[in-house]
């Protein structure tokens, strides 16, 4: 077959994480999921490793991976946090790759992906090297080979980042039709224009440098891209699979390559049901063998290039002005507000660049008394961010330092390599590329400037942030009240940056509510408890102990001593302080316990303004996730002394409601207001349960009769949680024939619901099921087994009620 199809997905999400904490705090814009990397990966990248290919009634015949048939590459920040929070999703994604290398000839789909998604011609060459070096090393750590392809972050390239691709063995990268600027047939010497877009996708060049090394180039198909991301080519598998064959043309007498190149996040999160768009296209043209399914790897071993291209430098895929959307008003924007103006990208820029370069020169000089060489330890540095374990550490230092060091002096230049690690993460490109400058991601790439900034004055003994200042003050904001650079960082920089005294903060409001072990991880802290005392008095708490707080990112650690008085709700008083030996923790301890034991709460206070001073911590200094969990407990104890009252207003009531809306009179606002509450509470617990389905219905007739509207949300969320759990029990304990009936009433509640249950997990469950515990329950029914008999018909009664076409799934059903 002399037709390939390679669909290409980007699948990408700048890093969130907090650089205090390596870790993302709530995002509630995200709700209900917790951040926008667990939304996100919910509607897209677990979607696309199980997506489903539908009969011509709706009913799912075959869940198969999106990844195993497409190439694709993810952002290394995006899979270290899919490892550790995801890891399902994120093994299915390894499992692609090594199923793709069976069906291609030895050549995984993934590719690899600059490491944080920098403009790489905007780069200085020492980045651009550890930008490259760190993606190859972050793939080879994951996917266990080297990597033949890279993406280019926005595919934005210039000769010296192609350079620099060949030099470290990437045999190729995939770039936009318009960034290529002539090509001519290899042995030949008269070029041909192909600017504006003109060049023939579907073929493979060669990109020859300055160094004499060679780039293979795939330049993707535009108008069917651009279709995919924009003109919702993806509402209809079958249009989908059209548009791509239409690519080829039979005056063409070479091995066609189709391929096309959009972000991953099409597939599911721009386009609902995207996945199952692209799933039926591929299986429709693979099992009507209308071309050959293949990856960039594959079609170059068969198909070497026959053409030779330059391209136009300063070039990428998301700026028709070169790479000016990540420098200037070049007028690329996302167009929500044509009043506004993208200046403040060149005085932030050149804020970031002045940073970075004294951040550099203090680093070369500073590091040479402890490394080899500065600059191959960090562009090695990749491995302690993959595995910061003490043996890591250790070959690391051994195989760098030029002398051994002292506990000090490796903490010390742990602090140096993070300077240069944070220099690196302020450039995501995603901190350019929206409208204004007080947006979210260019927070927080001031957020990683701000971290550098405060390790460079602890290690360097001075402060360059007010220079700093003074330079984002000339990048002005749209937003009157934002106002500019500068003050955007005093507002949401400076109040983010912690110090292990606010771990010590946290640790201690937050053990009031919670029983810590003797050692606790709080996110990338280790506390171990040395000392501490916990009492209740009424509704009132204290706690008293002594604690060594350890960084896990640059090894220091720290012992504190702290005090929190808790006065009931949300009202809290603590201090923390540096530990300052055993007799004064001692003499400090016993003061404040006797005077609680006494009840003298306001000499108390006082007390521990005296210890630890004035500047006194309270619930609004934890971090994020743990404030939210213990102000939700405060609020659910009050809500349950709040439902009874409603309930009681609304069940006494209902009559008189009945006979105002009978009669035409307005019912009092405080009787809907009852009414929602309780109706909504009802709701929520029939759901849960596995009761009679028709109670769950009586709930939604007085709903509807009174109007009353539902935490849709909320009540989805509630109940595909709980029979997520069900299916995942009955996975562990398929024997359990009461898994099967509670899960079988539970989805017998679904079609009187007025919203749709996501059943994704549950089917993926079932489905697995259908192909492994299924059959030997079958085998055991054939043998005579009575219950084996009765477990086979209720799984296939469940399969009916989760959509699945169960004579295509179910072997002999």
């Amino acid at each position: 077959m002399d037709r390939y199809i390679c669909i290409h997905g980007h699948f990408y999400q700048p890093p969130r994480e907090n650089p205090w904490l390596e870790a993302i705090e709530l995002q509630d814009s995200a709700l209900p999921y917790h951040d926008w990397n667990e939304r996100i990966t919910a509607e897209c990248y677990s979607r696309n490793t199980a997506s489903r290919i539908l009969d011509g009634e709706g009913r799912i015949r075959e869940i198969v991976s999106n990844y195993a048939r497409i190439s694709f590459n993810f952002g290394p920040t995006l899979l270290s946090w899919m490892e550790k929070y995801a890891p399902a999703i994120y093994r299915a994604i390894l499992d692609a790759d090594r199923k793709s290398m069976e069906w291609r000839s030895g050549h995984g789909n993934a590719i690899a992906q600059i490491y944080n998604h920098v403009i790489m011609p905007l780069a200085n060459t020492r980045d651009k090297r550890t930008q490259v070096l760190w993606g190859i090393r972050d793939f080879e750590h994951r996917f266990r080979r080297f990597p033949e392809g890279m993406w280019l972050s926005e595919t934005a390239a210039d000769i010296e980042s192609l350079d620099i691709l060949a030099e470290h063995g990437i045999q190729f990268t995939i770039l936009a039709p318009h960034q290529a600027s002539r090509v001519r047939r290899i042995g030949t010497e008269k070029w041909r224009d192909v600017s504006g877009g003109q060049i023939d996708p579907t073929r493979a060049y060669v990109c020859k440098l300055p160094s004499g090394k060679t780039l293979n180039i795939f330049f993707y198909d535009g108008p069917i891209s651009r279709a995919v991301a924009f003109e919702k080519l993806l509402t209809r598998g079958e249009d989908f699979a059209g548009r791509l064959l239409s690519g080829f043309s039979d005056k063409r007498k070479w091995p066609q390559l189709l391929h096309i190149a959009t972000d991953g996040e099409s597939y599911g999160h721009h386009h609902r049901f995207g996945d199952m768009s692209l799933a039926f296209a591929l299986h429709d043209i693979e099992s009507r063998r209308l071309a050959r399914l293949t990856n960039y790897g594959e079609y170059l071993e068969k198909h070497p290039p026959m053409h030779e291209v330059e391209i136009f430098p300063h070039s990428s895929w998301s700026c028709m002005h070169g790479v000016k959307r990540w420098k200037y008003n070049c007028g690329c924007n996302s167009g929500g507000h044509p009043d506004w103006n993208q200046e403040w990208r060149t005085p932030l820029r050149d804020a970031f660049d002045w940073l970075r370069d004294q951040l550099m020169i203090k680093y070369g000089q500073k590091a040479k008394g402890y490394l080899k060489d500065p600059w191959q330890a960090r562009d090695e540095y990749i491995t302690l961010l993959l595995n910061r374990s003490e043996d890591q550490v250790n070959k690391f230092f051994e195989r760098h330092v030029t002398r051994t060091l002292s506990a000090k002096e490796t903490i010390f230049v742990l602090e140096l390599l993070e300077i240069q690690r944070n220099t690196l993460l302020m450039y995501t490109s995603c901190g350019w590329f929206f409208d204004e400058l007080s947006g979210i991601e260019t927070i927080q790439i001031m957020q990683y400037a701000g971290r550098a900034i405060q390790l460079s004055e602890k290690v360097f003994g001075y402060s360059i942030e007010n220079v700093f200042l003074d330079k984002l003050a000339q990048a002005k904001s749209n937003i009157a009240e934002q106002k500019d650079g500068a003050h955007i960082y005093e507002r949401f920089v400076k109040p983010a940056k912690i110090d292990v005294k606010k771990v010590g903060v946290h640790y201690a409001v937050s053990s009031v509510f919670e029983d810590y072990p003797e050692n606790t991880g709080i996110y990338c802290y280790t506390v171990t408890r040395e000392d501490y005392h916990r009492e209740e008095s009424g509704k009132i708490k204290i706690a008293v102990g002594r604690a060594s707080i350890r960084s896990e990112i640059i090894r220091e650690t720290e012992r504190l001593c702290f005090c929190v008085l808790h006065l009931g709700n949300h009202d809290f008083s603590g201090g923390v302080h540096t530990f300052l030996g055993d007799d004064a923790y001692t003499l400090m301890k016993n003061e404040i316990m006797t005077l609680f034991e006494r009840g003298a709460f306001l000499d108390l206070i006082r007390l521990m303004d005296n210890h630890f001073g004035m500047h006194n911590y309270s619930l609004k200094h934890l971090f994020k996730d743990e404030q939210r969990k213990i102000v939700n407990q405060v609020i659910s104890s009050t809500i349950e002394e709040f439902e009874e009252t409603y309930r009681r207003m609304y069940e006494n009531n209902r009559l008189l409601m009945g006979f105002l809306r009978e009669t035409g009179m307005p019912i009092p606002r405080v009787f809907y207001t009852a009414a929602e509450f309780t109706l909504n509470q009802d709701l929520k617990k029939a759901c849960e349960e596995e009761k009679d389905p028709r109670r769950t219905q009586s709930i939604l007739l007085d709903m509807k009769k009174w109007n009353i509207p539902m935490d849709t949300a909320d009540h989805e969320f509630a109940i595909r949680r709980r029979i997520e759990m069900l299916i995942d029990e009955l996975r562990k304990h398929p024997a359990d024939f009461s898994l099967l009936q509670k899960i079988e009433r539970k989805l017998q509640l679904f079609p009187a619901l007025p919203f749709k249950i996501d059943l994704w997990h549950v089917q993926n469950v079932y489905y697995d099921m259908a192909k492994t515990t299924y059959k030997e329950f079958l085998i055991k029914a054939k043998a005579g087994d009575t219950d084996a008999a009765l477990w086979t018909e209720k799984f296939k009664q469940i399969g009916h009620r989760l959509f699945f076409n169960i004579a295509a799934v179910l072997p002999e059903a």
